[in-house]
């Protein structure tokens, strides 16, 4: 019954069978058959032209996607407890060159135009302060809360106001866009955002994550910065094959709706102690330490969150009746 994370689940038997499939003789690198089909396969899913570039990493796609956006010299505005700030080991500086994140304040992990202007309002136009040049935000948030596509509207308004380009860590995309509901280029703010790393390794992937250029001409550079990086994998057609086999029939969608319903009924069950609203598939609770030791006798595995509170995630294969029983214990404590 564990609910430690969504990295922790298995890859889904369909992907599985994808890279089974593509398992014989085909060009190297994304010179594959499957490779070309990305393009066109997610530009059918977002209803607008897209260049696709496979990563193995949720890391490499972020950073990947944030290269062509700031030179070195420039800065990224994101929240202060963004991923990318807090979970990648300096890597957007590694990968950047150097480049700053410039750090926001905002409710559940979500930025808002307010906060980012607060941010970047007071930087002076010289040569001894560092620019913006880029925003970063994520779907779902760290918190596991989804920007509605009024908030996305916004955010993309101030970016083209400002000259800075707009990025989405979509590590949980699947969740938020389940949850919204509204389909996947409302979710992803298509209009707004020029390039989403689209996660899947979180949602039944293996090792296999997109970064989605819906402006084409940032993929041009990030094609040999994903080289030099390191990330160029020989056979892509592996990875591209996962992605494919997502997309097809909706299973990105289907298996992050999973996960989110087992996240509700612990949402359910948590009443006041609730610290986030749950949104996505992520739940965070106060907890003291010896109701998260009640919670683990009885067989639930999760982390703790600080000292006073508890982060349970459910994944794509979440079993619903230990869901159920989560949520009962939840409620007992």
């Amino acid at each position: 019954m564990q609910f430690l994370s969504d990295n922790a689940a298995p890859v889904h038997p369909r992907l599985w069978e994808a890279m089974r499939a593509a398992d014989a003789t085909d060009a190297p690198y994304d010179g594959d058959a499957l490779s070309a089909r990305l393009d066109d396969a997610m530009g059918a899913l977002f209803g607008t032209e897209c260049a696709v570039l496979w990563v193995a990493t949720g890391t490499a796609a972020n950073c990947l996607a944030l290269g062509p956006m700031c030179p070195p010299h420039g800065g990224v505005v994101c929240h202060r407890e963004a991923h990318i700030e807090m979970d990648e080991g300096g890597a957007p500086g590694f990968y950047l060159h150097g480049a700053k994140l410039l750090l926001a304040d905002g409710e559940h992990a979500k930025i808002t135009p307010e906060g980012i202007a607060a941010v970047i309002d007071p930087i002076r136009d010289d040569v001894h302060q560092v620019q913006p040049h880029a925003i970063s935000i994520t779907q779902a948030s760290e918190y596991g809360c989804c920007y509605r596509p009024d908030e996305l509207a916004a955010i993309g308004e101030l970016a083209k106001q400002r000259g800075l380009k707009l990025h989405m860590d979509g590590a949980r995309f699947g969740n938020a866009a389940a949850f919204l509901g509204e389909g996947a280029a409302s979710a992803a703010g298509v209009g707004h955002v020029d390039a989403l790393s689209f996660g899947f390794v979180k949602n039944g992937g293996m090792n296999a994550e997109a970064v989605v250029f819906f402006d084409p001409e940032l993929a041009d550079q990030a094609r040999y910065r994903r080289k030099r990086a390191g990330h160029l994998q020989s056979k892509g057609r592996y990875l591209a094959a996962q992605v494919l086999a997502m997309l097809d029939g909706d299973l990105w969608l289907e298996n992050a709706a999973a996960a989110n319903e087992a996240a509700r009924a612990l949402g359910g069950a948590a009443g006041e102690r609730l610290l986030h609203p749950v949104e996505a598939n992520e739940v965070f609770l106060r907890c003291t330490a010896g109701e998260r030791e009640a919670l683990r006798t009885k067989g639930f595995g999760f982390y703790d969150w600080g000292a006073d509170a508890a982060r349970f995630v459910s994944a794509w294969n979440a079993d619903q009746q230990a869901a159920r029983q989560l949520a009962d214990a939840i409620a007992d404590l």
